[in-house]
C-alpha cells in the first residue's frame, strides 16, 4: 500500500455539530469503561461525513481528544484504512473497481472515461462536483464493471452509461442506482435461462389442499356409558 499523507492545506479547526456530538457520545457509551477507544472508527467516519467526504488533521486531533488517544494513534488509523480520505473529494465521489472481474469486463474503459470527464485520480473538478479513484473489489463482481458513487452502486457500466450518469448528477437529475443495462439485479440478461422448458413439469399433478384437521375433542364419538 502506498504512503498516505494528510493534505497540505488544512482548515483551522474542527468541532462536531451538536447533533453529531450527541451521536458520538452515544457510540462511546456502547463500550465498557476503559474501552471507549473502540469507538474510533465510527466516530472518524461521522467526522468525515460532516466534512463532506474527507478527514482534515484538526478532526483527527478532535477525535483523539474525545477518546483519550494519542494523536499518532488516530493518525495511524486514518492513514491505514483507505475508506478515510485525507484530502478533499468532490460532492460526488466516484470509486471505480479495478479488480480482476471488473477489469476483464471493461474497467479500463470506465477509468478512461473518468480521466476524460473528471481528471486524474484525486483531482476535484473546478465546480467541486466530482473526484474519483480506483479501488479494490466492492463485492459486485457479477455486475462488472461497476463503480460506487457516494453510497450507491452503479453496475454493468459502459463509458456511455457512466457519462450519462455523471451528466445527470451534475444537472441535479435523478439517477437510479444498480444495473445500467436493464437487467434485474444480478439475473441473467434477457431473463431466466434455466428450468424454463414446460416439458419439465408435464408429469406434475396439482397438489390437493389438505383437509383441515378437527380441533381436539371435536368429531369424536361419545363413549358408551
Amino acid at each position: 500500500m502506498s504512503v498516505r499523507r494528510l493534505a497540505t492545506q488544512q482548515p483551522e479547526g474542527f468541532v462536531f455539530t451538536p447533533e453529531n456530538l450527541e451521536w458520538a457520545k452515544a457510540q462511546i457509551k456502547k463500550y465498557p469503561e476503559g474501552r471507549q477507544a473502540s469507538a474510533v472508527l465510527p466516530i472518524l467516519w461521522r467526522a468525515q461525513e460532516q466534512m463532506g467526504g474527507w478527514l482534515p488533521e484538526p478532526a483527527l486531533r478532535y477525535v483523539a481528544d474525545m477518546l483519550g488517544l494519542a494523536y499518532i494513534r488516530v493518525y495511524e488509523i486514518a492513514t491505514f484504512y483507505t475508506m478515510f480520505n485525507l484530502a478533499p473529494v468532490g460532492r460526488y465521489y466516484v470509486q471505480v473497481c479495478g479488480t480482476t472481474p471488473c477489469w476483464l469486463r471493461g474497467a479500463d474503459a470506465i477509468k478512461a472515461t473518468c480521466r476524460k470527464l473528471i481528471g486524474e485520480p484525486g483531482h476535484v473538478t473546478q465546480d467541486g462536483a466530482f473526484s474519483w479513484t480506483e479501488v479494490e473489489c466492492l463485492g459486485a463482481c457479477v455486475n462488472a464493471p461497476m463503480a460506487q458513487i457516494n453510497k450507491d452502486y452503479y453496475e454493468d457500466l459502459t463509458p456511455e452509461s457512466l457519462e450519462r450518469i455523471l451528466g445527470n448528477l451534475r444537472s441535479g437529475r435523478h439517477v437510479t442506482p444498480g444495473p445500467q443495462d436493464g437487467r434485474q439485479a444480478s439475473a441473467p440478461m434477457g431473463g431466466p435461462i434455466t428450468l424454463t422448458d414446460p416439458e419439465l413439469y408435464r408429469n406434475e399433478e396439482p397438489r390437493e389442499a389438505a383437509a383441515p384437521k378437527a380441533p381436539p375433542g371435536k368429531g369424536r364419538k361419545p363413549r358408551p356409558s
